[in-house]
């Protein structure tokens, strides 16, 4: 699936991960620091070195993020660790790296990125069942500080009436 994921997990397998693969990287602080429109799911160009250790876990999106330039999406500041054992075909672990859509997909991103406030932020970075390496990207909008606070008065709103209820039971 290239396309857009849909809230309800992707591709309809659903798991926790929403039909993704093994999780290789997480970006959490995303969705405390961000409101995310859309999700999309992207195929990443891979230098043979990058995909060994990406399956060995040695990946960080946590301070990356992309953009929508030249009729293509680059991401910047992923932080691929060189492989151990790759010697001289290893390459610059925070190198530019572009990701694959469809054009349709990619206009779409250059459209809403325009727009002032709008960015694309990396969300997880998984191995699918076929074993290619993806990444969900976001389309989202910054939150403020009082944003935040809200959200996280809500989060403890919400866990003291889940325990509240389990006492009752």
């Amino acid at each position: 699936m290239a396309g857009k994921t849909k809230k309800g997990g992707g591709s309809g397998k659903g798991g926790k991960n929403g039909g993704a693969g093994r999780v290789v990287a997480n970006n959490k602080k995303a969705r405390h620091d961000y409101f995310i429109d859309d999700v999309y799911e992207a195929g990443i160009v891979l230098t043979g070195t990058e995909i060994k250790s990406i399956r060995a876990g040695k990946v960080s999106i946590k301070e990356s993020y992309a953009r929508a330039e030249n009729g293509e999406v680059i991401i910047y500041g992923m932080n691929i660790s060189p492989y151990e054992h790759g010697n001289r075909f290893n390459v610059d672990s925070l190198r530019p790296r572009k990701l694959l859509l469809h054009k349709k997909e990619i206009r779409k991103l250059i459209g809403v990125t325009t727009q002032k406030g709008e960015t694309l932020v990396p969300l997880k970075l998984y191995i699918n069942s076929r074993g290619l390496a993806k990444l969900q990207l976001a389309v989202a909008r910054g939150k403020k500080n009082y944003d935040k606070r809200d959200d996280i008065a809500r989060r403890d709103a919400s866990r003291k009436m889940e325990s509240a209820m389990r006492r009752r039971r």
